[in-house]
């Protein structure tokens, strides 16, 4: 059974990430599937489009906490977890696609950072976006401690980081980090509607100007994902993070 699903129609292909009980939060396995995934559709020469969405009740509900004994149970678990999740990051941003993010319920932690990973994004009006990694003595990933600065200045990005307070659809609008915000139910009919439009434009066009625009970052982007890697893997097996575990939330 895979956490992804992937359906293609004409020029565009719809990722979504398929595990709703869970509310499609990060596991090793749902990492792996989604890289599958993106790379079958970043390989296929038909597809102009990609849109990212979530099935359920969240886009991602950020890592998956009943599996932090798992992804801490070895140093090489722990390594593979945050490889895998980084590894989706350079999928996005690094892809020869546009990238649409559709995006509703609750962006998470690494939720919340594959969804700054869009090139384009479509926020319903109930979204709640947060980063707790601070909070659970863990360390954000997806390159954000480049990228965030970059969009937001040092000092309101380190106001999103480290506080981790929940942000609104509207709130992050404001913010640009967000493009549309639509009501609640047509998030999915608005991006596939700004995927028509893309899809229309010249591809060679369209992928030169993704290679462009991220051309200057990308070599600080590396170093960022590089770093937060290495961060991260430090962060999970500190003891502070292994007492804060024990006072998980659970998500039903």
């Amino acid at each position: 059974m895979s956490f992804v699903r992937v359906e293609k129609q004409g020029h565009l292909a719809r990722v979504t990430l398929d595990r709703p009980e869970r509310m499609n939060a990060i596991s090793t396995t749902l990492t792996t599937d989604l890289h599958n995934a993106l790379f079958e559709v970043n390989n296929d020469r038909d597809v102009r489009v990609i849109l990212l969405s979530g099935n359920g009740r969240a886009f991602c509900a950020g890592d998956d906490l009943k599996e932090f004994e798992l992804q801490t149970a070895s140093k090489a678990a722990t390594v593979l977890h945050i490889e895998n999740i980084q590894r989706i990051t350079r999928d996005l941003m690094f892809s020869s696609k546009l990238v649409i993010g559709a995006v509703h319920g609750y962006a998470v932690g690494g939720g919340f950072e594959w969804m700054l990973n869009c090139d384009l994004i479509v926020a319903s009006q109930d979204l709640v976006a947060f980063f707790p990694e601070t909070e659970w003595g863990q360390f954000p990933t997806g390159g954000v401690t480049h990228l965030l600065p970059q969009t937001l200045g040092y000092q309101h990005a380190m106001e999103l980081l480290v506080l981790g307070e929940r942000q609104t659809a509207s709130a992050l609008l404001e913010k640009r980090l967000v493009n549309w915000v639509v009501p609640a139910g047509d998030v999915l009919k608005k991006a596939e509607e700004v995927a028509a439009l893309a899809s229309a434009r010249s591809p060679f066009s369209v992928s030169a100007l993704k290679r462009m625009l991220t051309r200057d970052i990308s070599p600080d982007l590396e170093r960022a994902l590089s770093l937060e890697e290495e961060i991260t893997i430090e962060a999970f097996d500190t003891e502070e993070a292994k007492a804060r575990s024990a006072n998980f939330p659970t998500r039903k």
